[in-house]
């Protein structure tokens, strides 16, 4: 059992939705991203989700684009990225972790180099968007192997045909995409995710947590009212990139925390 997979089964038990906090490693730049790691499960965060900064984010929007190019100009790596996760896990062995990106990086370093040191670092999961199940063999099945879940995301568009194939090799938890585009373009809507949650769920026992367009405490909090929890990012994000504090930015993650938990 992960630490993603205890988390789910704890929160479970209390009866509880979850929350989920996205952070782009290394931005504003590497101690100040730590702090805020360090931060998030005293705010109320159940799972992190730390973005893999990358050249090309084909799925994010401006927000979190900016964030990566924040974090790679301050000589943010795959490898600075294990040790922030490797710093985090010095005072927190519980917290799961999902590392979330582009395959890029984790091939030129090599899949079983990679898995290796992800592992050792306190990886629990990993999220790489531009990896279809077509190409499970390539990371997915590896990944498994080692002790790693493998999350998928599900979106608007994936059918009743193709959601088998989705969920086929997905473990930890099932991610639905609440909108058609990138993060940050639109708005969540309870009424729009309520059924997709309960299509997902009929095929699945996995939890399904949904992220994309959350970013107040009110949505964070119908969202997961129709789901097993909700993800927020771009709205985090932001706030670090406004240079808020990093009290500040952990006082606003805990409203967002508060509302998802309220449900």
């Amino acid at each position: 059992m992960t630490r993603i997979d205890a988390k789910f089964a704890a929160l479970r038990d209390q009866g509880k939705k979850a929350f989920v906090a996205y952070v782009m490693a290394g931005d504003p730049d590497y101690d100040t991203s730590l702090e805020v790691i360090k931060g998030l499960p005293g705010a109320g965060v159940d799972v992190i989700e730390l973005g893999l900064p990358f050249t090309d984010p084909m799925a994010d929007g401006p927000t979190i684009q900016a964030a990566g190019q924040r974090a790679l100009d301050g000589g943010m790596t795959l490898q600075r990225t294990l040790d922030l996760a490797g710093a985090f896990r010095e005072t927190d062995d519980t917290t799961p972790i999902v590392l979330m990106g582009y395959y890029n990086p984790i091939y030129n370093r090599g899949v079983d180099k990679f898995l290796i040191d992800a592992k050792a670092a306190g990886i629990d999961g990993l999220i790489v968007v531009d990896l279809p199940p077509e190409e499970d063999e390539e990371l997915c099945l590896p990944a498994q192997t080692a002790g790693l879940n493998f999350i998928r995301l599900a979106t608007p568009t994936t059918d009743d045909a193709r959601l088998p194939r989705v969920l086929q090799n997905t473990s930890g938890f099932v991610y639905y995409v609440s909108i058609t585009g990138i993060t940050g373009a639109a708005e969540a809507q309870a009424t729009d995710v309520g059924p997709e949650v309960s299509r997902i769920k009929s095929a699945t026992d996995l939890p399904v947590i949904v992220g994309f367009g959350i970013n107040t405490p009110e949505k964070s909090r119908a969202i997961a009212s129709v789901a097993d929890g909700a993800v927020v990012g771009s709205a985090i994000v932001s706030q670090i990139g406004a240079g808020k504090p990093v009290h500040d930015v952990l006082d606003f993650v805990k409203t967002l925390a508060d509302g998802a938990h309220s449900t």
